[in-house]
């Protein structure tokens, strides 16, 4: 069961009519006393269930900062230590710097840690370690990060970052090989939440799907989706899938392996493989009708409509081995407003649960008014 379908819960009744009349009764029977609408007594009451409203308000937030369901921010920290789990933090965007010197040398030449390179834009990379390119080569390769923690450093392609900040003696080039990526914001609460709730499958020894899921996905607050198949025996496929459909790259796929690969995780007999989902690719096609009845809302069920697709697009991409399903995308555009649907394209289809259905075409049109 999930978190979200939990019947909601009160400890104490903040019914503000309720507590009132309780107070008026309890009133009457010590003084004998019977009070009007405008007796001052009265108003002097209510000031005080006011008070007792906004108590009984804070005790039940107070409970409910103790369940998984409720809780957030601080709270839901210290509800995360108890099965060992902790918010992840702000994390750098990584690459690979490919560093070439101006000619071969006959001693080695350090590229101390820190050396920054720049795609000109004012966001900064830094060779993480001391690099060594040894005598008689001109290359090697580094491990970079972002300097400012966050998402700004993600999504340089190869050869984008390619000005060197720092100039060093004899190198000529510093350019990145692999698109930047693993940038990620502090971890959100709904994100810890569900860590949490997983956190149990953490407790068996014994490799089992589920922790290898759940330590994919802690591996960055990117990583919304986790498929783990078994091919053959002693083998372990790890697919992650990252927010919004996006499909990791090698820098990805290593941040996962890392973790998946820890001796404290993998039995010793397993064989983690980890790659990126393979993508089938489909069109949208679609032509919709309006009732002439709301001819003079035709413009916003449009802006609607496009929406509803556009919502469309990005859950069929958003878990990995959810099939085509175009029911649903009729669905979301009649309750945008529209009358009726004809759906060209797609058709149903199963997809694999290691791959991932994006639009690749999308197509929609209004194809007029029709009576009732």
């Amino acid at each position: 069961m999930r978190l979200n379908d939990l019947p909601d819960i009160e400890f104490v009744s903040a019914d503000e009519q309720e507590i009132l009349a309780e107070i008026i009764n309890l009133y009457t029977s010590i003084t004998g006393r019977t009070l009007t609408q405008g007796d001052p007594v009265r108003l002097f009451l209510y000031v005080i269930v006011l008070i007792v409203v906004m108590l009984c308000n804070k005790i039940n937030y107070t409970g409910k900062q103790n369940l998984l369901r409720y809780a957030e921010g601080a709270n839901l920290d210290h509800l995360g230590i108890l099965v060992g789990v902790e918010r992840m933090g702000e994390k750098s965007a990584i690459t690979t710097m490919k560093i070439t010197l101006s000619e071969a040398r006959n001693v080695a030449t350090i590229i101390p840690a820190g050396t920054r390179g720049t795609a000109g834009d004012n966001v900064f990379f830094a060779i993480n370690h001391d690099v060594s390119i040894l005598a008689g080569t001109i290359e090697a390769e580094a491990a970079a990060s972002c300097t400012v923690a966050g998402t700004v450093g993600n999504g340089y392609l190869p050869g984008e970052i390619n000005k060197i900040v720092d100039p060093i003696p004899y190198v000529a080039k510093m350019v990145n090989i692999t698109t930047s990526e693993g940038g990620a914001d502090i971890e959100t609460d709904d994100s810890l939440r569900e860590a949490i709730r997983e956190a149990p499958e953490g407790f068996s020894v014994a490799g089992p799907v589920g922790e290898y899921i759940r330590i994919a996905k802690r591996a960055s607050t990117l990583i919304v989706d986790v498929s783990v198949t078994t091919p053959k025996p002693g083998q372990v496929l790890i697919v992650p899938l990252l927010n919004e459909g996006g499909i990791p790259g090698e820098e990805m796929l290593k941040i996962v392996e890392t973790a998946c690969n820890e001796r404290s995780v993998r039995p010793l007999t397993d064989q983690v493989i980890v790659k990126a989902p393979d993508i089938v690719k489909f069109n949208v096609e679609v032509t919709y009708y309006i009732n002439r009845a709301d001819e003079a809302q035709s413009i916003s069920i449009q802006s609607g409509v496009a929406k509803a697709v556009n919502d469309y697009v990005i859950w069929q991409k958003s878990k990995l081995g959810r099939d085509i399903n175009p029911d649903e995308l009729i669905s979301l555009i009649k309750k945008a407003g529209a009358k009726r649907v004809v759906i060209a394209s797609p058709n149903f289809q199963v997809i694999a649960e290691n791959n991932i259905a994006i639009a690749e075409n999308v197509s929609v049109k209004l194809g007029g008014l029709e009576d009732e």
